[in-house]
């Protein structure tokens, strides 16, 4: 547990903020092996989207099979990158990481084209420049295991900036379907979902998406009646740096698509002011769950 990240984390939340703190290292503690359990039997089957992050997709590679989880099928899908990629690729495929390299349409295609490629009854996918924390798919499979009436598992995360430093925290509340119609706080590289329920929504990302493709996926689950389960937990770190999707032509892009599911889940038009303020008791609770972890009052793991 990272004492100095809990001095420098700020009394209110953070969620929807991508800094919060000067960069400090990332303490993570890994898990001692555990002995037979209930993971056993549930296989994972998780894709992760690449393109010219060379420079991240080793450390993300590395993230999932560093879990060291017994059943899972991982599979990287690259759109033929001009970077060092294939070198990386190579590298792991030497230690039994599956992977293509082609042309494709955006990231929701090569999601959906990477998914298609792995077989296992949990689903996630990890893009190139995230992480997931040391222990996730243990944690993740035992509520599933344990919990047969959860459909969409996720948790807290970590934010990183480019050399994989410590900047900030995002500490969930307990989950609450209404927040999703006026806001998307689920972070993506945390959640997991059963196969059934993919096949259920059509079994894939819809392209037309951009940036706002997770919340789609989310509304979609919500739509059928899905369940949903926060674990408290550390499970994914999500990197901050200049090349991924923040310039200003994707932010523009993002907002219209956000506003766009909005008015859709909503059921009419909804101006930013009002989703403002109808999230505004949401991230009050979140504030609660910061200031008990700020104070040691809580541990969310793995470190």
């Amino acid at each position: 547990m990272s004492s100095a990240a809990r001095e420098r984390a700020s009394w209110k939340t953070t969620l929807g903020r991508l800094r919060d703190y000067d960069p400090i290292p990332l303490e993570l503690a890994v898990p001692a092996s555990p002995g037979p359990s209930l993971d056993s039997g549930l296989r994972f089957a998780i894709a992760t989207p690449s393109f010219n992050q060379a420079d991240y997709l080793d450390r993300a590679i590395d993230s999932v099979v560093g879990q060291n989880y017994p059943n899972l099928q991982y599979w990287v899908q690259d759109g033929a990158s001009t970077d060092h990629t294939s070198e990386v690729l190579t590298r792991w495929a030497e230690q039994g990481v599956d992977y293509e390299s082609a042309p494709d349409e955006g990231q929701a295609d090569a999601i959906n084209k990477g998914l298609n490629r792995v077989e296992g009854e949990i689903m996630a996918w990890l893009n190139s420049d995230d992480l997931l924390l040391p222990g996730s798919l243990r944690a993740v499979a035992e509520v599933f295991s344990q919990r047969p009436d959860v459909d969409v598992v996720y948790g807290h995360r970590i934010l990183i900036d480019e050399d994989g430093r410590d900047v900030g925290r995002w500490i969930m509340p307990h989950h609450e379907d209404g927040i999703l119609t006026w806001a998307d706080y689920i972070p993506q590289e945390t959640m997991f979902w059963r196969r059934s329920l993919w096949d259920q929504v059509g079994g894939a990302l819809d392209t037309s998406f951009n940036f706002a493709l997770d919340w789609d996926l989310i509304l979609r689950f919500r739509d059928v009646g899905a369940t949903f389960y926060r674990i408290p937990r550390f499970l994914g770190a999500f990197r901050v740096h200049e090349e991924q999707k923040t310039s200003a032509e994707m932010a523009s892009l993002g907002a219209q698509e956000m506003a766009k599911l909005r008015s859709r889940a909503a059921g009419r038009p909804v101006e930013q002011a009002e989703a403002s303020q109808k999230t505004k008791p949401y991230l009050a609770k979140a504030s609660i769950y910061s200031s008990l972890w700020k104070q040691g009052l809580v541990n969310y793991g793995p470190h």
